[in-house]
């Protein structure tokens, strides 16, 4: 009786163990399930004579980086992004944003680290991933029409002609540039151009669209239009989307989490935000404007954050 007792007694702590592992591997497994891109200690590692490229203006790369001292724009970053996450990279010009983008778009090799997309290593560019450039001018060609520029895409990959051609019109219809179909690149304003960007992107039904300062070269009235298109058409379709800007409004106006990085080189994500409100979001609206200024100091702090001290800015002035 007492060996039997004592058995029971195994099995139940045998079972509430059991139970444990396999409540903290559901646990486990349903955040991996959310995870769409994990970045796993990605360093990128420029030759010696490329070390310029890092810098902005006005900067002597030599000042920074002397000797014999390896150039590295990105040193052990580490990311997760879920599924259906609009996810803002924010950060000074030259900070690896788009080094990293490039990255994980498959454009890059990393030198330390690697990049997943659902849990698969990313060694090349895929058809999962769409890319929308800063400058529409250089992705388009000139020579096809609206219309033939979005097909693109879907004909390399040889879907039907009707096929592509009602795919086409419905991303067109959708980016809001229905009754432009048969203009060609060199009729359209710069902001119709990165719709169509984006319309081809989508076209092709990626899993993730990776858009690299797409609005940078617009003015304001044009971009906040194509900002409120963004946030319509990612709503439309739940894709993940990935967006890198030095903007702080933009960022703090589209994303539902900031990542916030550090100057190059040795450049890291210091900082993760969440924007806690919902859309469409009013810049001006008090507690918005208050959040806006706080992911300010974030970046100002991140700039820093490798030891350096602030540029003294009181003899800036200008000589007569």
């Amino acid at each position: 009786m007492a060996l039997e007792k004592e058995k029971a007694k195994e099995d139940t702590v045998v079972k509430i163990k059991v139970d444990h592992v396999c409540k903290c591997y559901e646990k486990n497994a349903a955040a991996t399930e959310n995870t769409k891109i994990r970045v796993k200690n990605i360093s990128k590692q420029f030759e010696e004579e490329k070390k310029d490229l890092l810098f902005s203006d006005n900067i002597n790369p030599d000042a920074v980086i002397g000797g014999d001292k390896s150039a590295y724009v990105l040193r052990d970053v580490n990311l997760e992004i879920r599924e259906g996450e609009f996810h803002i990279f924010l950060g000074a010009s030259g900070c690896g944003k788009s080094t990293l983008l490039n990255i994980i778009a498959g454009f890059l090799e990393t030198t330390d680290g690697a990049v997943f997309l659902d849990g698969v290593p990313v060694t090349k560019p895929g058809p999962e991933r769409g890319v929308v450039f800063q400058n529409a001018d250089s992705s388009l060609f000139p020579w096809l029409s609206v219309k033939k520029n979005v097909e693109y895409g879907l004909k390399v990959k040889h879907v039907a002609k009707a096929e592509r051609s009602k795919i086409a019109q419905e991303c067109i219809d959708l980016v809001g540039l229905s009754g432009n179909e048969k203009k060609h690149p060199i009729e359209l304003s710069g902001g119709m151009k990165q719709r169509v960007q984006i319309a081809r992107s989508i076209a092709s039904d990626p899993e993730i669209l990776i858009m690299d300062e797409p609005f940078g070269a617009l003015d304001a009235q044009t971009r906040r239009v194509l900002q409120d298109e963004l946030i319509r058409i990612w709503k439309a379709t739940g894709k993940t989307i990935l967006f890198v800007t030095h903007d702080i409004q933009e960022a703090v106006y589209l994303g539902e989490k900031i990542s916030i990085f550090s100057a190059a080189p040795d450049a890291q994500i210091v900082k993760q935000v969440e924007v806690p409100y919902d859309y469409p979001r009013e810049l001006d609206n008090e507690a918005v404007s208050e959040f806006t200024r706080g992911v300010h100091e974030a970046l100002d702090k991140a700039i820093y954050a490798h030891g350096r001290e602030p540029v003294d800015k009181s003899n800036l002035t200008k000589t007569r």
